[in-house]
């Protein structure tokens, strides 16, 4: 039944980041943007062929690999639990997996990611919900283990 609750999580997360896409791109123009809250963001619709600051630029069949190779990582994980990964850091790997696919999805039916919260406050890539999903869900993940899942750290897994 938790599977079920991922799945619809997942389910949740892409439909949210293609939903905010599809709205950015009918709403404004390549490269225009309008005022959302100022001195703090605003959104602005880029197409990123790339990732984080232009890296990568144009390599799409290698984020295409990246997230294929996380999902058969994902799928060996939930199966067996090897890593010894708690519950909830199974939620924030999902909640990462789900972000890539919302990417994944842009790259291979666009060509490129849509792209579309710029930050005011600081010098910052323009980026897109699945983008926040997977940062949040990374750092979650991190904390997680370094504060609270000292079975991780162990030598011996079950």
């Amino acid at each position: 039944m938790q599977y079920l609750f991922m799945v619809l999580f997942a389910g949740g997360i892409v439909a949210l980041d293609q939903f905010t896409k599809y709205l950015v791109v009918k709403n404004i123009p390549l490269y225009g943007h309008t005022a959302a809250v100022d001195g703090l963001f605003h959104l602005t619709y880029v197409q990123n062929t790339g990732a984080a600051f232009s890296s990568f630029e144009g390599m799409r069949w290698l984020f295409v690999l990246i997230f294929f190779l996380f999902a058969v990582f994902l799928i060996w994980e939930f199966s067996k639990n090897r890593w010894g990964f708690t519950r909830l850091e199974h939620w924030f790997l999902v909640a990462v997996f789900a972000g890539g696919l919302g990417n994944v999805i842009d790259r291979v039916r666009l060509g490129f990611v849509v792209d579309m919260i710029r930050l005011d406050f600081i010098d910052f890539p323009v980026f897109n919900v699945a983008d926040c999903f997977i940062t949040c869900g990374c750092i979650a993940m991190i904390v997680h283990l370094i504060f609270f899942n000292k079975a991780f750290w162990k030598e011996e897994k079950k």
